[in-house]
């Protein structure tokens, strides 16, 4: 398997209401979180791309800012404009 679809793999496994940093994926698949940054632009549609945030938790800019918009949707704990990643951190990729 490449490691794009490694990283398709790791995206789709995170349930709704929670998220995974680019570290996170990184380290579950072998790869720098500069690589899984470069691979998410290829993995296409019906990958939940919200769900990848940056370490800090802050939503990726991408897609006219709709992060966010969609996170809060899914039911994702925030602290303001952020994740709240001690509580929506999802626990099989870190």
């Amino acid at each position: 398997m490449s490691i794009i679809e490694d990283i398709r793999e790791a995206v789709i496994a995170i349930p709704a209401g929670f998220v995974a940093s680019y570290g996170d994926i990184g380290r579950r698949v072998g790869a720098g979180p500069r690589q899984v940054g470069q691979a998410m632009s290829l993995l296409g549609d019906g990958v939940p791309w919200w769900r990848i945030v940056h370490a800090d938790g802050t939503p990726a800019s991408c897609h006219d800012g709709q992060a966010p918009k969609l996170l809060q949707a899914e039911g994702t704990r925030m602290r303001g404009a952020r994740v709240d990643m001690k509580r929506a951190r999802h626990g099989c990729v870190g």
